[in-house]
């Protein structure tokens, strides 16, 4: 699918639209849903300035900050995630990179995870070189994620302090590397629906594994503070397009689905997403497990009635 056919499908009624993303789903992506958790590893302090995150030690967000945590509490959380019904579990940093010595207490944490906590680990470390990479592979991870956040045209109206092509060289090397790549972005930081296409384009193009799409939670002390939240059609009608462009990823919906969604968050499923985050995110709380994983009980019966 190219751009033009894309821009097309905005002009569908949303009901229409919703099917060809289901029937996508169902032919392209199967009938299993995928939930990962999460651990915020090494929290704010962040020299970045990417204008969404609280995390950046350029905003006054009110967050906890501290180093890398150790690795019983990182296997810890992993196993938690587990008993959640989680089947990856994402070990996220903030910073731009790691140093190699982070790198090494992450691998420790990445190698007891494999052998013991029964779970898929996945690494979210920041702009690794081959070195770094090379440590968390030998440790046995497959499978890094680095986010490319919007489109690049877009992308300098929310990061000046690093470049997208520093983003997409770290995919490379990751997939050079032999890594599967979990990538996507934020959609409702003021893009319009060009960047959304250009987003989902590139990362078609990439040939990623996985994209988790994010809904801006317009933190408080965040340049992005004062953001209106994205209206739940807009959601919808975002996730559906990626699924349509995307056909086989795996398309996960991560922070920001309970504000911008409310009552309608069953309708992602509608929509073509096949998989979600839950147990909470990096800075902000998600939704109670017991009734995300009520919900994907629904859905899951509903697909196979089909």
């Amino acid at each position: 699918m190219d751009k033009l056919e894309a821009k097309r499908l905005l002009s569908l009624p949303l009901e229409k639209l919703l099917a060809m993303a289901d029937e996508v789903r169902r032919e392209c992506a199967g009938g299993d849903i995928e939930l990962c958790g999460i651990i915020n590893a090494k929290s704010g302090a962040c020299p970045e300035d990417c204008r969404f995150c609280a995390q950046s030690a350029r905003h006054s967000a009110d967050i906890m900050e501290y180093p890398l945590k150790g690795k019983d509490e990182i296997v810890g959380a992993a196993k938690k995630a587990r008993e959640n019904g989680a089947a990856r579990f994402g070990i996220v940093t903030s910073g731009n990179r790691l140093t190699r010595d982070e790198v090494r207490g992450v691998a420790d944490a990445i190698k007891e995870i494999g052998q013991n906590a029964g779970i898929s680990p996945c690494a979210s470390l920041g702009a690794l070189d081959q070195g770094s990479f090379s440590v968390l592979k030998e440790a046995g991870l497959k499978r890094y994620h680095h986010n490319i956040e919007t489109s690049e045209r877009f992308y300098p109206d929310i990061v000046s302090t690093h470049c997208f092509s520093e983003r997409i060289n770290t995919i490379k090397t990751a997939k050079k590397m032999g890594f599967e790549v979990c990538s996507g972005g934020i959609i409702g930081m003021g893009e319009d629906w060009e960047d959304r296409i250009d987003m989902a384009l590139l990362l078609k193009e990439m040939d990623v594994d996985a994209v988790p799409v994010n809904i801006l939670v317009p933190v408080k002390g965040t340049r992005l503070e004062s953001r209106e939240i994205m209206s739940a059609v807009d959601v919808i009608r975002t996730i559906a397009l990626f699924r349509i462009i995307l056909r086989d990823k795996s398309l996960k919906i991560a922070a920001g689905r309970e504000s911008a969604l409310k009552d309608f968050g069953a309708m992602i499923y509608m929509a073509g997403a096949n998989g979600m985050m839950i147990g909470g995110y990096l800075t902000t709380a998600g939704r109670p497990v017991r009734e995300d994983l009520a919900l994907v009980g629904e859905i899951s019966r509903l697909w196979n009635e089909k």
